[in-house]
């Protein structure tokens, strides 16, 4: 294995990351196939990067005390290269000799030759204590609880408020340590399989819950043939169960006209244009911002005919056509936080001050959903954020404005007759799934239907 490179890539991602905002998502595919990995080295490359932007909060408590100095006030890259030689000496089973002499060479590429002696210190620092006493040493320094949890799990400490908010919800406060937990797994890869082009016996592995899915475990999802030729594709179970929802809540009439309002990046679009198409429905996919468009346009051209694409503005499109759809889905843009096992760096990514700006959009996204749908037409309001502001406060919110217009529709009944395994959701109008209790995404799910008249 060029470990050397593999860790290069690996830096270039995680600071890349700490810098410039990147999704680690979209950069290190590309900065893999660029260096020309073979399967071993992108394996150990995509283990750093996503097991060092996962533990950050933690390594970074584990650097200052081992520096003995506030993480802000150490260069950036020089940073950067020790969170991934702490992730190799601390969660990985990497020779200690090959972490800190392949980091320091990380520092010296870096153009940062006057801290090598500096990243070496801390480096050495950290090997003469074991991960268990790392973690003794890390939690003693914690003032309450949810502190403790924050450093424990590499959550930010309002994060967790938030998660425990919501699990306290559903009477499940208790949960939350095996929920912080499960967001610092790697998921399996979940694969759909499009109604009418492909078979979940097509995938490698079954799914748990959403009759339309599969998973894999191992290699490139694009060498599966049913995969690679788009019949089916990458998505996680959850957000298959929140298409469904829409889709399957009752029979399709022919001649029904159906709304993405968010459609970008594609994923559930597809998966609703194939569901339309084999009832005789047709789907219209809205998206603001042209190049996620153009990402909605080529996940719906397995299709024929293709969905009609629009760029609008989400919030202005159903006043423009009031009435004129009989299912919407509305997947609001939001935090993230229920996606944190696949997107790590979200976590840091996010500020409390982004909730209230964000649910005030989801707000105005959800008012022009209820106006696109017709009497007894049907919107799911969907957000991969468990939070509680995004949630169902937004949608008791939208209850209250549109009172006599909009009423609630039990959810969990509805998905109880499409998957396929028991969810053990709580009885509620809402379903909200969770990474520990489902294995998918903290999806949040809610129906609600136009009232007559």
């Amino acid at each position: 294995m060029s470990g050397a490179s593999a860790r290069s890539v690996a830096f270039d991602v995680v600071h890349a990351v700490s810098t410039s905002d990147a999704y680690a998502n979209l950069l290190l595919p590309v900065r893999t196939a660029r260096a020309k990995l073979d399967p071993a080295d992108a394996a150990f490359a995509t283990e750093l990067a996503y097991g060092t932007l996962r533990m950050r909060g933690y390594y970074d408590a584990v650097i200052a005390l081992a520096a003995k100095r506030d993480v802000s006030k150490i260069d950036p890259p020089v940073l950067d290269a020790l969170r991934l030689g702490v992730h190799q000496l601390l969660g990985m089973r990497t020779a200690q000799h090959a972490a800190v002499d392949e980091t320091v060479s990380l520092v010296r590429a870096a153009g940062k030759g006057s801290a090598t002696g500096f990243a070496n210190g801390v480096l050495r620092a950290v090997t003469r204590t074991s991960p268990d006493g790392w973690r003794e040493r890390v939690l003693a320094t914690a003032t309450d609880a949810d502190s403790r949890l924050a450093l424990e799990h590499s959550h930010p400490a309002w994060v967790v408020r938030a998660l425990r908010s919501a699990l306290a919800a559903e009477g499940r406060a208790a949960e939350l340590p095996d929920l912080l937990a499960a967001d610092n797994v790697a998921p399996r890869v979940g694969l759909v399989a499009l109604p009418g082009l492909s078979q979940p016996a097509e995938l490698p592995e079954p799914g748990r819950y959403a009759p339309t899915a599969g998973a894999t475990t191992s290699g490139d999802p694009a060498r599966i043939r049913a995969v690679g030729e788009g019949r089916a594709r990458v998505q996680d179970e959850g957000s298959q169960l929140a298409a469904l929802a829409l889709s399957r809540a009752r029979p399709i009439e022919r001649g029904e006209r159906w709304l993405d309002l968010c459609a970008g990046p594609g994923g559930k679009a597809a998966l609703l244009g194939a569901e339309a198409a084999r009832g005789g429905a047709t789907l219209v996919a809205n998206e603001l911002v042209p190049q996620r468009a153009d990402l909605v346009r080529q996940a719906l051209s397995v299709l024929d005919p293709a969905p009609e694409v629009r760029t609008g503005d989400g919030t202005e499109l159903g006043f423009r056509e009031p009435g004129g759809y009989d299912r919407v889905l509305l997947d609001a843009p939001c935090t993230g936080l229920g996606a944190l096992r696949r997107r790590p760096e979200a976590r840091w990514r996010k500020q409390p001050k982004d909730v209230p700006e964000l649910s005030r959009l989801q707000d105005r996204l959800l008012d022009s959903a209820i106006a696109a749908v017709r009497p007894g037409g049907i919107v799911a309001y969907v957000t991969c954020s468990p939070h509680p502001a995004e949630t169902t406060a937004v949608v008791q919110a939208a209850l209250d404005r549109h009172a006599g217009t909009v009423e609630a529709i039990d959810t969990p009944a509805v998905l109880d007759r499409i998957a396929t395994a028991e969810l053990n959701l709580p009885r509620r109008s809402s379903a909200q799934l969770w990474p520990h209790r489902h294995a998918t995404d903290a999806m949040f799910i809610q129906l609600l239907g136009r009232v007559d008249g």
